[in-house]
């Protein structure tokens, strides 16, 4: 698993958190639509089955993240 491809990922979904910490919940969401779109790119290219667990991963926080905001 190549760490980098998902330091952007990482640092998306941090400023999330942030965001929601904030109370910003429409920067917060924004981000959100971000980072899925960041996700999507990544499956697409992703072909070791290490990097689709770790992407899934990134999914699942990111919709308990989106949860939040609702």
């Amino acid at each position: 698993m190549n760490q980098p491809k998902f330091s952007a990922l990482h640092i998306k979904t941090q400023e999330i958190i942030d965001a929601l910490a904030r109370q910003n919940k429409k920067d917060a969401s924004l981000k959100i639509s971000e980072a899925s779109e960041l996700i999507d790119a990544l499956l697409d290219f992703s072909e070791a089955d290490a990097d689709i667990v770790e992407i899934s991963k990134y999914q699942i926080l990111l919709k308990q993240l989106n949860q939040r905001i609702k």
